[in-house]
């Protein structure tokens, strides 16, 4: 699939991925500061932002899509920052394509399945589950504000910021009604597969891809015993914690992300 992509700045390459419901548009501002050292891509990936919108939307679609980015834009290899959904992507894709990816650069998110709960009984699963229900309730056409589509979403999400992240991706039409750009039907359907785990659990070569972790400080989407789990999965990795940042660590605090990343680059070599 083409994927629509921004390429800002020049440089060596420097590939990022946003996490479910998102979009390049929510990594632009780190996209800008980045860009001064770097060619950025931002990229939407499928059934999110401006890309195509397809009923499958599995791991392996994912990195199948983000290959053909790779040779389109003739990247024989580039850094790979990847956040949430995004994250396991960019895991997938170092562990099918190593040749392609110079550094590894995995936010808030683990390689292993969310589905139920883990140790500390956060479940992913469950929360994404309500989520997408919600979105698929929400009529679009009766609306005539945003005001609208925020006030009968809080009935269920009774977040505020979870609200208007997720409103980020509605837009009007040419008739001027509001309309996903998210494939939210597509999403539903596939949940199952996007909170299993990737990387294989045994019998192949772990990841040599020099590779860190960023976790949010406020954040459980990293939790001890999935960490404990990459000692196996990675030979050449390191973990980092952002403060006064939960899981939406580049909005909450991209002054320390943007620190982290840069340090991790420069040491790359």
């Amino acid at each position: 699939m083409k994927l629509f992509n921004k390429r800002l700045g020049n440089g060596e390459p420097l590939v990022i991925l946003h996490g479910l419901y998102g979009s390049s548009d929510n990594w632009m501002s780190v996209g800008r500061v980045l860009s001064q050292k770097y060619s950025v891509f931002l990229v939407d990936q499928r059934n999110h932002g401006r890309s195509p919108h397809n009923p499958s939307h599995t791991y392996k679609d994912l990195t199948d899509d983000l290959l053909e980015l790779f040779d389109d834009e003739k990247l024989s290899e580039a850094i790979v920052v990847g956040h949430s959904m995004g994250g396991k992507v960019a895991m997938q894709f170092a562990a099918n394509n190593p040749g392609r990816v110079k550094g590894l650069i995995v936010i808030d998110i683990l390689p292993s399945s969310y589905r139920g709960l883990n140790q500390e009984g956060f479940g992913q699963e469950n929360q994404h589950a309500r989520i997408l229900s919600s979105m698929l309730m929400l009529r679009l056409d009766l609306a005539t504000s945003r005001d609208d589509l925020d006030s009968a979403l809080s009935h269920q999400i009774s977040h505020k910021p979870i609200r208007q992240f997720l409103l980020k991706s509605v837009k009007r039409n040419d008739e001027g009604k509001f309309v996903w750009q998210l494939n939210v039907e597509a999403l539903s359907r596939n949940l199952d597969s996007l909170m299993g785990e990737v990387l294989p659990v045994g019998g192949s070569e772990p990841i040599s891809v020099p590779t860190i972790f960023i976790k949010g400080a406020l954040s459980n989407y990293v939790y001890p015993e999935g960490e404990e789990q990459l000692k196996r999965l990675f030979t050449n990795y390191s973990v980092k914690s952002i403060a006064n940042a939960g899981h939406w660590v580049h909005a909450e605090n991209p002054k320390d992300l943007l620190i982290a990343i840069n340090n991790f680059i420069d040491n790359l070599g």
